[in-house]
């Protein structure tokens, strides 16, 4: 369990999370409907419902979608959830590709992290021996490439197979657990960048978070990550290319992120869980997001859908008018209403209807 953790650092423009939202919950609190509880923020249905229809706009009040550079746009009034601060903001859905983007980005964005968000917690070691232990069972997988090996923090790590000496970079790390467990499990040459961090630690020569942007680096990756940072970013071509510049020839980027294909967008629009304004400042759709990649300059290998029940439960509770603090969920869903979520969210993935994916890009040899 310790091997997963969210990571916020929220000054300026950006927020970085080491891991998705549903994961957090799924990781730290495995489900016991019983012991995770969430307070009521006081706002009336009502005037969400209101919020919740999209307008037309005119094409010269507003910026071109960031993604396909289409004029033709809705905007979608939303409210901070997670908190209950409330606010309205509004987000731009591109009726060419689908995707969202928000029309104004607050100057400081940081009075919208709690203590409560995903606080920034201190790295979590581990001993001689329990490195040992993950080594082997990294060498194992990749062997075996069987589920009971298979480490907590990486489906992923199926698909891309990265050498153990690659050079390996997480863009938006926070501390750099995800990138310790790399290191942990034999890893050689892992590079965490995060600005907001408080200073620079080299953890060891083979693991060093780095405070600064990628773009700063002088360094060349086999492998660029992006987990459920990317959604928190002003502008998606600048990263994709800075990450193309700093990808080896043959590397590989691996992002995941919320997409606006889900089906619970369509059906709940700004109660979407996912949305979470206003610290997500772009959501792409998979259309979007390839033709921006493209235009970058990357080869899509595949896309995979990875969501989960949260995106069910999550915006059930935000259309009670309830927050996102896990402490009363088992006083609004019973366990049998979460089971039911699970396949839902099961059978959104392999129709292409879950709200989250991963992208694997490819910079051609």
């Amino acid at each position: 369990m310790t091997n997963l953790f969210l990571i916020f650092l929220g000054n300026g423009n950006f927020s970085r999370a080491q891991l998705d939202l549903s994961t957090i919950f799924r990781q730290f609190f495995p489900f016991n409907h019983k012991s995770i509880i969430f307070y009521s923020f006081g706002l009336e249905l009502a005037l969400n419902l209101f919020y919740f229809t999209p307008m037309k706009v005119s094409v010269d009040s507003m910026d071109k979608c960031k993604f396909c550079g289409s004029s033709n746009q809705k905007v979608h009034v939303a409210e901070e959830r997670m908190f209950g601060q409330g606010g309205k903001f509004t987000y731009l859905e591109c009726l060419s590709c689908g995707s969202l983007q928000l029309a104004t980005i607050p100057s400081d964005l940081s009075s919208y992290y709690s203590n409560g968000y995903y606080s920034l917690v201190d790295l979590t070691y581990s001993s001689f021996f329990r490195r040992i232990l993950k080594r082997v069972r990294m060498k194992s997988f990749y062997k075996f490439e069987s589920k009971f090996f298979e480490p907590s923090f990486g489906y992923w790590l199926k698909k891309i197979k990265p050498k153990f000496s690659d050079r390996i970079a997480d863009i938006g790390c926070g501390n750099g657990q995800l990138l310790y467990e790399f290191f942990a499990s034999g890893f050689q040459d892992l590079h965490g960048f995060d600005p907001f961090i408080e200073e620079e630690n080299r953890i060891s020569p083979s693991l060093t978070i780095w405070k600064k942007r990628i773009e700063e680096s002088d360094l060349k990756f086999d492998l660029i990550m992006m987990h459920h940072s990317f959604e928190h970013m002003p502008d998606p071509f600048d990263i994709l290319k800075a990450c193309f510049e700093k990808l080896k020839p043959g590397g590989r980027l691996l992002i995941r992120t919320p997409v606006s294909d889900a089906q619970i967008w369509k059906d709940e629009g700004v109660f979407w869980v996912q949305l979470d304004a206003p610290r997500h400042l772009m959501i792409p759709s998979t259309k979007g997001m390839v033709a921006i990649a493209k235009k970058a300059g990357f080869i899509l290998d595949e896309i995979e859908f990875d969501s989960s029940e949260f995106q069910f439960w999550g915006t059930e509770l935000y259309k009670k008018g309830l927050a996102l603090d896990p402490k009363l969920i088992g006083k609004n869903f019973a366990k049998e209403e979460i089971d039911a979520f699970k396949e839902k969210a099961l059978q959104y993935n392999q129709e292409g209807k879950g709200d989250q994916v991963c992208f694997y890009f490819r910079k051609q040899d």
